[in-house]
């Protein structure tokens, strides 16, 4: 067996369920219902400061078949992409990516959770893979599953 730890994902099929979800399926969410009411702005918490590694389930799923074939060892290896964004900037791809025009209005009240997440993927990189899905490209396969799946997020 080999143990596989990804980062944090997004993709087709996530949870957009506002109690339940990661931050780039709930943040898309709330800025579709925004730009669909016309709300003026879309509440973020925090400063927009922290970052955070997120990788498109479909190079996951690469990685891991990847892994399958080309490692061995008893540790665990960490899937990911050895680049993080910031809350802000994902924040301001997704807003493009559903067409939200309002305010990004960030909130320095409200936590901002830990300051980075990322782990660390020398040892995938060393085996020689490396992910193929831009952000904004892997933001967009996931809006248009959305809206191919009219997904029912009411609360």
């Amino acid at each position: 067996y080999i143990t596989v730890i990804p980062t944090n994902l997004y993709g087709p099929g996530d949870n957009f369920d506002p109690m339940m979800s990661h931050v780039a399926p709930a943040m898309m969410r709330r800025m579709i219902e925004a730009r669909d009411t016309r709300a003026p702005k879309v509440e973020i918490w925090g400063t927009g400061k922290p970052r955070r590694e997120l990788m498109f389930v479909d190079d996951a799923a690469d990685a891991i078949a990847f892994v399958l074939e080309r490692y061995s060892a008893a540790e665990p290896i960490n899937i990911g992409i050895g680049v993080d964004v910031s809350i802000r900037e994902l924040a301001e791809r997704i807003a493009q990516v559903v067409g939200y025009q309002g305010d990004l209005a960030f909130d320095p009240s409200k936590p901002d959770g830990a300051p980075r997440r990322m782990v660390d993927n020398s040892r995938l990189s060393a085996l020689g893979w490396h992910a193929r899905t831009p952000l904004a490209e892997g933001l967009d396969g996931m809006y248009r599953w959305y809206c191919k799946h009219k997904v029912d997020v009411a609360a």
